[in-house]
């Protein structure tokens, strides 16, 4: 006699999503209430729900109630929660893909969604955003993208950034997200050979990120400007640009004088003597000096 079959059938995924999907932010049979952002929005949830989905909001909602004398109190906490540091639909997209493994976004919260899947150790919803963010990136928005992707340790979205920043440098350094990056992350991108853009406007670039991060960190701007500057290619300034770059330097002193010194030795020796490699070499949107004859054998 043949012993009995077992076997685990799915049914429609779609239908028990949309099911699911009904229950976000619905208050009927809602055990625990969190009240988010600034606007204090009220948002109702199911314990179960997100206890189950999320080891966050596990250990949050075991935790004992306020003013509770036994903290293994059985009893779980009803809320509210206050959530005072997050957007009510950034928290809400959150809610939706623990009930529905789905989530809606947009361009405006989608960093802001990368961020909460961070906190909350989401890895599914992480990488749901980096595909997005990917998608839709815009010169307005890649360097807030990259900066988020080196802070989360996203590396492929920082490659991609990255890429993106390449392909159209002129634009990017125009933007506020450009004069917002840290250093290190601005650092990060001026050491590719590939930016789209003249070692002169970058310079210029540099020294206006630099001048807004003096006045928001209350810092000189030698101090802030440090770690970007060792990456401008100065060599590759023709002499009269120097003269220039020296008469905006005696303003802010944004270029250490040894750097000034080693570019102006590269053109008295007519190589790039003392200078490292990388500094002599020109990047795909430098505009072609005579002088770069000279500090060609030295990149190579």
């Amino acid at each position: 006699m043949a012993g009995p079959c077992s076997a685990r059938l799915q049914g429609d995924a779609a239908a028990f999503s949309a099911a699911l999907r009904t229950l976000v932010n619905n208050p009927q049979f809602s055990d625990v209430m969190f009240v988010v952002g600034q606007e204090q929005q009220k948002v109702f949830a199911h314990r179960c729900v997100l206890a189950c989905r999320c080891q966050a909001f596990r250990g949050m909602l075991s935790q004992a109630p306020v003013g509770s004398q036994d903290s293994s109190s059985s009893v779980p906490p009803q809320g509210p929660f206050i959530l005072g540091n997050v957007q009510p639909e950034v928290f809400l997209a959150v809610i939706e893909f623990l009930y529905t493994n789905n989530v809606t976004l947009n361009s405006r919260i989608a960093l802001e969604v990368l961020t909460s899947s961070v906190e909350y150790g989401l890895q599914d919803l992480c990488k749901l955003c980096v595909k997005f963010i990917k998608d839709t990136l815009s010169v307005e928005q890649v360097c807030e993208a990259l900066q988020a992707a080196v802070t989360y340790g996203q590396v492929d979205l920082q490659q991609h950034c990255l890429a993106f920043i390449e392909g159209c440098t002129a634009a990017v350094v125009r933007t506020q997200g450009f004069r917002e990056l840290s250093d290190v992350v601005l650092a990060r991108v001026l050491r590719s050979d590939r930016l789209a853009v003249d070692e002169l406007d970058l310079v210029q670039a540099v020294r206006e990120w630099a001048h807004v991060s003096s006045a928001v960190l209350e810092r000189p701007v030698p101090e802030v400007a440090a770690l970007p500057v060792r990456e401008l290619r100065l060599p590759l300034l023709a002499p009269s640009e120097l003269v220039t770059l020296e008469s905006y330097n005696q303003q802010d002193l944004l270029i250490p004088v040894e750097n000034i010194a080693a570019a102006w030795r590269a053109h008295a020796l007519r190589k790039g003597s003392g200078v490292p490699s990388r500094l002599c070499r020109p990047r795909r949107g430098t505009r072609p000096r005579d002088h770069h004859r000279h500090l060609e054998p030295h990149a190579k």
